[in-house]
């Protein structure tokens, strides 16, 4: 999903740069290759501050748009301090910057509303501005998904729409 949206931003000319939270650091050069920018790692367990705040400016500097890549989950990370585990949370956090939650609607639907809400209730330092849907199975499961993102008050701002649909079989 990040490397689409990247690759899709950098396409229609904006100078975008990716990073990725957490450890993981084969992503990047995923990154650079869907940008055609430089791509860092930004950990708040295992960077200092002072480290953390220089990748960020270097990032921003001459470009559009920085979108981060979380690893595994939001919230995910190791046992720690706030603002020190190593979590997504914590960067988007940190830098203030908005998140854009991915979820995975294979095998529910309107319950999708409540784990949204979940992740943005769990931390109040995080501001959300959508969520995106994946494993969407058909434009009657999209509509079941939005109805329960609605009542968490989160917008769906895009869902890939299934093979079966863009063939036009449903």
């Amino acid at each position: 999903m990040t490397l689409g949206l990247q690759r899709a931003l950098t396409r229609r000319g904006l100078a975008v740069r990716g990073v990725k939270c957490g450890p993981d650091y084969i992503d990047p050069a995923f990154h650079a290759a869907a940008t055609g920018a430089p791509s860092v790692n930004l950990d708040s367990f295992a960077m200092g501050d002072g480290l953390l705040d220089r990748l960020v400016r270097e990032a921003c500097a001459g470009s559009d748009l920085v979108i981060a890549e979380g690893s595994m989950g939001l919230f995910d990370g190791i046992r720690g301090e706030p603002g020190r585990t190593g979590a997504s949370a914590d960067i988007a956090a940190r830098f203030g910057w908005p998140v854009l939650l991915v979820l995975d609607v294979a095998g529910h639907a309107q319950s999708a509303g409540a784990v949204a809400l979940g992740c943005r209730t769990f931390d109040p330092r995080l501001a959300f501005m959508g969520v995106v849907l994946n494993n969407v199975a058909s434009p009657r499961h999209r509509a079941l998904a939005e109805d329960g993102l609605a009542r968490a008050g989160l917008p769906v701002l895009g869902a890939p729409a299934a093979a079966a649909w863009k063939a036009g079989s449903m």
